[in-house]
């Protein structure tokens, strides 16, 4: 029997749930495809928001043919071979044929560049779907190639509404005796996310026999009971990574290894828990240990070289190495605090002495006059003024009570006076 997710799949536009945006009455996809006519494209959205569903539905509804790739398991050789196929099997007639690759920010550049002239030249429609940023992980010549569309997490009551056809239509648990009583939990623990949320329901109702009355507390203590029901796409994806992250920040190293071997267990991208290292180390350590950054960033490039197995052993290495550090948010705070200075002041001037001059007329308007280069004097340090005058004297960094810091603002204050780096 296929899983619950899988059963209730839309087969129809009229039976597809939420991103009104785009295939709602009017709107500039659901034309598109009543049109019977798509350009390539590429949905960006998190998981379980129907990325890949569409696609299908575009695919039944346009009657051509269509192809799917994911970005983890095909090769340039499968694109190309993708690609032959669909210029042989293509009638004059026809639309150009679809094809579908689930995870294309998983696609590596030659990869990418091998569908460049099949696209450009109409041979195929691409369909791409990515959880990550396409402007960081899609090559620019694909991505101008390509519209984007942005799939949002689902509403409250799109989830209320799969629920409900869930109980009703589904030939599984209609013949079950099952009352929604409570909801709250399982739309907290979905996220948005259809298929975590069918998930859920399909785990809760397999456990309790009839009738099933769901309540938050019965979903909470099912979840529970169930640590390896961990599903990369599906229901503890973000409590897991979140528990992770905390434990690091918390100096738990036990409890970081701990939900780092949920995570492998369950079968999470290596790269996705490599990737929420490097930002642990840059924002939770920080400048209290800078080193940090360089073995979590390590990690990530040993982690593309070797992958699993061996792979578990780097990131337990860096885990246990990130939450054993002393920890500082300084540059973290220093960044959102500047950020916001810059949002509320706008763009103020540049002082004279600090701009460039490369031309005559530059300097005569006094670009650059006054600027001292601080090599030429003792100690490679001479003080004068760098923030804009609205902001001269404002405090931005803190240093926080570690020894690095100390270390730092120890030399900061030497140089610039006691009041300037008073720390936290």
């Amino acid at each position: 029997m296929q899983p619950l997710a899988e059963r209730l799949r839309p087969k129809t536009l009229d039976e597809y749930i939420g991103q009104k945006h785009l295939v709602g009455p009017g709107a500039v996809l659901r034309k598109m495809i009543e049109g019977g006519r798509i350009t390539s494209f590429i949905l960006w959205g998190p998981p379980g928001v129907g990325k890949t569903t569409l696609a299908h539905i575009i695919a039944n509804r346009l009657e051509t043919p269509f192809y799917t790739l994911s970005a983890v398991t095909s090769g340039v050789k499968d694109v190309r071979d993708v690609i032959e196929r669909a210029k042989s099997g293509r009638f004059f007639s026809q639309a150009s044929p679809i094809l579908f690759i689930d995870e294309i920010h998983r696609f590596s550049k030659s990869q990418q560049d091998s569908l460049l002239g099949a696209v450009e030249q109409g041979t195929i429609t691409l369909i791409g779907a990515t959880t990550e940023n396409p402007s960081f992980e899609v090559i620019r010549p694909l991505l101008s190639r390509c519209q984007l569309y942005v799939l949002k997490p689902l509403e409250k009551e799109d989830l209320l509404e799969l629920l409900h056809r869930a109980i009703t239509t589904d030939i599984e648990l209609k013949q079950r005796h099952i009352e929604l009583r409570e909801t709250t939990a399982m739309l907290r623990y979905s996220g948005g996310d259809a298929r975590k949320l069918l998930n859920i329901l399909e785990l809760v109702a397999d456990a309790e026999a009839d009738p099933v009355i769901i309540t938050d507390e019965l979903v909470t203590q099912r979840l529970q009971q169930n640590p390896m029901a961990y599903d990369k796409d599906g229901e503890m994806h973000y409590d897991i990574i979140s528990a992770f992250i905390k434990s690091i920040r918390g100096s738990d190293p036990d409890a970081a290894i701990y939900w780092l071997a949920r995570m492998v267990e369950g079968g999470e991208d290596p790269a996705f828990i490599a990737r929420r290292l490097v930002i642990s180390a840059a924002e939770d350590i920080g400048l209290a240990n800078p080193n940090a950054l360089l073995l979590a960033n390590a990690c990530f490039d040993t982690i593309m070289k070797i992958g699993w197995p061996e792979g578990r052993i780097p990131l337990a290495e860096t885990t246990i190495y990130l939450a054993t550090s002393p920890k500082s948010n300084s540059a973290y705070l220093a960044i959102d605090h500047a950020l916001g200075l810059v949002r509320q002041t706008g763009n103020q001037p540049v002082p004279l002495h600090l701009r460039n001059a490369p031309t005559r007329l530059m300097k005569q308007l006094g670009y650059a006059d006054g600027y001292k280069y601080a090599h030429d004097y003792p100690g490679h340090f001479v003080r004068q003024q760098f923030l804009p005058d609205e902001l001269q004297g404002t405090p931005i960094w803190h240093p926080q009570d570690n020894p690095a810091e100390q270390k730092h603002r120890e030399r900061m204050q030497r140089l610039w006076g006691e009041d300037r780096f008073k720390g936290e």
